[in-house]
């Protein structure tokens, strides 16, 4: 199951590789979300990108951008660097509603936590 997650293929968590599961198994991988988020505004070379992941070693960061680019989200100028390709900046998009419910999630967390704690004292 290595490679590039691709739909219509087995991914993890899906015999079939429905479409859904193959990009969660695509983005789920180490750094994968962090490359998409320090793409988010310019294109970066290699070195500036790892520089902006801080602490991604070369071998993983070359690993996630081979798959990036296998799905279409990054892609390489070679005179530009790394890149969100229009997919990759359609997927930015369709992120923003899950951040905001993980924000909400996350203070609904907090409360709750804040709450049962007040509750035993």
């Amino acid at each position: 199951m290595r490679g590039t997650p691709r739909p219509g293929r087995r991914v993890r968590g899906s015999r079939t590789g429905r479409p859904i599961m193959a990009l969660l198994d695509l983005l789920g991988r180490r750094w994968a979300l962090r490359i998409v988020w320090e793409l988010r505004e310019a294109r970066l070379t290699f070195r500036a990108l790892q520089n902006a992941c801080g602490g991604v070693s070369p071998t993983v960061l070359n690993e996630r951008l081979k798959d990036l680019r296998g799905g279409q989200i990054v892609d390489l100028v070679e005179s530009d660097g790394y890149g969100l390709t229009p997919f990759g900046r359609e997927l930015r998009q369709a992120l923003r509603p899950l951040t905001e419910w993980a924000e909400r999630w996350a203070r609904a967390t907090v409360e709750s936590r804040t709450r049962i704690n007040s509750q035993r004292e």
